[in-house]
């Protein structure tokens, strides 16, 4: 009796053991084991988009589906409550939108079509070389910086001093919320909430969008960029960057700083800026206004269908619009809304900046936006830089 006692015990001990281990389990391992690893290559055929735990859609393919959303919802339970959402996808089924037919002809809409299946490859082939990504798994952080518009299926992933302002603008009379550009003001684009982010969707809701909608983004040559932001953000009265952020960087890499500029953080320098952006131990956190496209908008993970460019915003937005069938009357706005006085930032200004570094800091900048200036095949912008 007691040796039955004591193996009903023994057994019952291990059946508990085996719960807290599973319970213990990292959510996506256990995900993972539910469906094999995807090994997705980058390439313009059209391809499912499939949620983890789901076998990608393929013809005959409808029973083992079911079986696995079976298995998944059993094991389920499983899974830790607050674990991320979890997508995996597959190449966009809208590689490059095709030209019309009318167009076919015309060698202005044919040479930027083939710019931008340049500039894809170029994309592709880089995060093929330097990015392991192969379970390509997103959540729902990956799609936080990207806005949606219903009407001409469209994503939009922003990237702050690369006309994201006017491309909202954009977004807002193609969604009907305007009729024209010119009306939205710059507080309107940025705090008024009128468009709508991809993460605010539930799941069903990006697994459609990801799978069907035009998604691009617009980038910029990433040192331009920089002093584009630091311009706007520093060298302007600001009642966030300064208290946020100037005073953080005035006080760690001024030596003898004033009482008036620790107190209000204006004035910032520019080599100062660039030490808090190179320095690991940052008193400050990282912002949107400089920080890598390939965090922003994780171009490694959205095969992106358009990719355009700030240096030529003009001609890459316009046959973007002419892609999408916007109405013809819509062009891109050219206007300045903030700082109208100001000149844009441009090369020369550029390298006036970053000429009072030293040759280590240009360096270790350029280092820092590698993978930028790599992905989207802008050149060296200092003949010194290795």
């Amino acid at each position: 009796m007691r040796l039955t006692c004591m193996f009903s015990f023994i057994l019952l001990f291990g059946a508990a053991g085996l719960v807290v281990f599973i319970h213990l389990q990292d959510p996506e391992e256990i995900v993972h084991q539910q469906t094999p690893a995807l090994h997705i290559s980058q390439r313009e055929s059209a391809e499912a988009l499939s949620w983890h735990g789901a076998a990608p859609s393929q013809p005959g393919s409808h029973r083992e589906e079911i079986n696995s959303m079976r298995l998944h919802k059993r094991r389920r339970r499983f899974v830790i409550k607050k674990s991320p959402i979890l997508i995996s996808m597959n190449s966009s089924a809208l590689s490059l939108p095709t030209l019309k037919s009318e167009d076919r002809n015309n060698n202005k809409w044919k040479s930027l079509y083939q710019i931008q299946r340049e500039r894809k490859r170029i994309m592709r082939e880089t995060c093929s070389k330097y990015k392991s990504n192969n379970r390509r798994i997103i959540t729902p952080y990956h799609v936080s910086r990207i806005f949606v518009e219903d009407k001409y299926r469209v994503l939009y992933c922003e990237v702050p001093k690369a006309g994201c302002s006017n491309w909202k603008r954009v977004l807002m009379v193609l969604n009907g919320l305007a009729s024209s550009t010119k009306d939205i003001q710059h507080n309107t684009v940025h705090y008024g909430n009128y468009l709508k982010k991809l993460d605010g969707f539930d799941r069903k809701g990006i697994y459609h969008r990801l799978n069907t909608y035009t998604k691009m983004l617009f980038i910029r040559e990433p040192f331009e960029k920089l002093v584009s932001a630091f311009r706007d953000k520093f060298e302007h009265p600001n009642n966030y960057y300064h208290p946020v952020f100037g005073k953080a960087i005035i006080s760690r890499y001024r030596a003898n700083a004033t009482k008036e500029a620790l107190r209000t953080g204006s004035g910032v320098k520019f080599k100062e800026f660039i030490q808090y952006l190179l320095d690991v131990h940052r008193p400050v956190g990282m912002d949107i206004h400089w920080d890598h496209v390939n965090r922003l908008c994780s171009p490694c993970l959205i095969d992106y269908d358009f990719v355009g460019k700030f240096e030529s915003m003009e001609e890459d937005a316009n046959f973007f619009l002419h892609l999408i069938g916007a109405p013809q009357n819509l062009t891109f706005p050219k206007f300045k809304d903030r700082h109208s006085n100001d000149e844009r930032t441009t090369t020369k200004i550029t390298q006036q900046y970053f000429a009072q570094l030293s040759p280590s800091q240009r360096q270790r900048s350029y280092d820092f936006y590698y993978m930028d200036y790599l992905m989207f095949n802008y050149s060296k912008p200092f003949e010194d830089l290795y």
